[in-house]
């Protein structure tokens, strides 16, 4: 069983990257780098202060890369990515809201 499937790996790999390239794959790996950069981001941010912290850009990034991850979701007609990015880029969007919010009042007089 484990040699069989040793031996399937490269099969399986051809057929996923070289098989099924497309635009939308180099589209989809895109996203999925705009999307992950976010992570290495805020650990800059946090080493830098010295604690946990999540900057503004982390969100941008977020939304960004999850509008891009769902288009792909729509094009290659994925639920479980149309499902899971359209609720996260809601959330993304509503911490962006909060955010701002926050900053306002701590700016009226």
């Amino acid at each position: 069983m484990l040699i069989q499937l040793a031996e399937d790996l490269p099969a399986y790999f051809y057929d996923v990257f070289v098989t099924r390239f497309d635009f939308w794959l180099v589209f989809g790996i895109g996203a999925q780098l705009v999307f992950g950069s976010r992570f290495i981001l805020q650990w800059i941010a946090s080493e830098r202060a010295g604690r946990s912290v999540m900057p503004l850009s982390f969100w941008f990034l977020s939304i960004l890369g999850g509008l891009m991850t769902l288009v792909y979701g729509f094009v290659r007609r994925e639920p479980v990515i149309i499902i899971g990015q359209g609720l996260s880029t809601v959330i993304y969007l509503r911490n962006l809201a909060l955010i701002f919010r926050e900053r306002r009042r701590r700016a009226a007089p």
